[in-house]
């Protein structure tokens, strides 16, 4: 049995050697072992409720598995990962039991734990401790070959003295959303402080026809070179409530892609919620196709009581 320390703070010595366990996971799954909202939260101390919990025994000289959690707008965020030479499931339970037990103590709620590409073992591993499948979010992929319609809606770079109205659109278009809502300047600042960002591939909307400057819309896009082949992911669209299911935005992905495409990339990909109908729509509509499917297993922590059982 693994020794599972909690780390409210995570050192540089840690963080390393967590790294590796992540980079030695993923190469061995060819695919991310942990999304980038958490891998920001290690590496930057985390949001609200951040812990980090490191499995390891005596008969080890390396970290074994590695579990995080944070607290979103309106559920806690689980992840975590363990070596491919040590997934023998109680790894994996104790990670994740010592996890609910942490998240019971800072006052309980609602669970998203996160896997990628999911298969029968991990649906073991989540009904043998009470989780339910929850959301599945597809990851979506295309191959670019000719320009898209955009209706030339012009945009232009993020600047800096965009973020105050940038926050409250993002915020306002994924009102609620566990991930991408309740934004604030130091999630912004953290996601810029990434080697992948460039304002120029931020993609701001203006509409002056919206109250007090507010932005119409926008399209972050993030450049992945992890391999030999580059490819374009349409990071975060943001549509203000005033505009959405009018059609703009399909016009601002297509300006995304033709962004992508104009700096001779021709792979892409993204994110969606498999029940968001109207965004699966727009993408199949621009040639997207479901690659893999990563799971949201779900559970109700329930609030700790001060009172005794008589």
């Amino acid at each position: 049995m693994a020794q599972i320390e909690v780390k409210q703070r995570i050192d540089e010595n840690d963080i390393a050697e967590i790294a590796w366990l992540i980079k030695v996971a993923s190469e061995f799954d060819a695919h991310k072992a942990i999304g980038d909202h958490a891998y920001i939260d290690l590496v930057l101390g985390g949001r609200i409720g951040f812990r980090g919990f490191v499995a390891k025994t005596e008969k080890h000289p390396h970290i074994l598995g590695y579990a995080q959690i944070s607290r979103g707008p309106t559920s806690w965020g689980l992840e975590y990962v363990v070596h491919p030479n040590h997934r023998d499931v109680d790894i994996e339970i104790q990670l994740i039991n010592k996890a609910l037990e942490e998240i019971e103590l800072q006052g309980g709620g609602h669970v998203h734990l996160w896997i990628p590409k999911p298969n029968p073992k991990d649906d073991e591993i989540a009904e043998s401790i009470g989780l339910k499948k929850g959301r599945d979010l597809f990851q979506m992929r295309a191959v670019l070959t000719e320009a898209f319609d955009s209706g030339k809606i012009p945009c232009r770079p993020f600047q800096p003295e965009d973020t105050e109205q940038w926050l409250l659109l993002n915020n306002e278009a994924f009102k609620n959303h566990p991930e991408q809502g309740n934004w604030d300047k130091e999630t912004l600042r953290s996601r810029q402080m990434e080697s992948w960002y460039s304002d120029e591939d931020f993609l701001i909307f203006d509409d002056p026809s919206l109250p007090d400057g507010r932005l119409a819309a926008s399209c972050w896009i993030k450049l992945h070179d992890d391999d030999e082949t580059i490819t374009g992911e349409i990071y975060v669209v943001s549509v203000s409530p005033d505009l959405q299911n009018t059609g703009f935005g399909k016009k601002v992905v297509a300006c995304g892609l033709n962004h992508i495409l104009n700096k001779g990339i021709h792979n892409s990909m993204l994110y969606v919620d498999s029940d968001n109908l109207p965004a699966l729509k727009i993408y199949k509509d621009l040639g997207f196709n479901v690659d893999h499917i990563d799971r949201a297993y779900v559970y109700d922590v329930p609030t700790p009581t001060n009172d005794p059982t008589p």
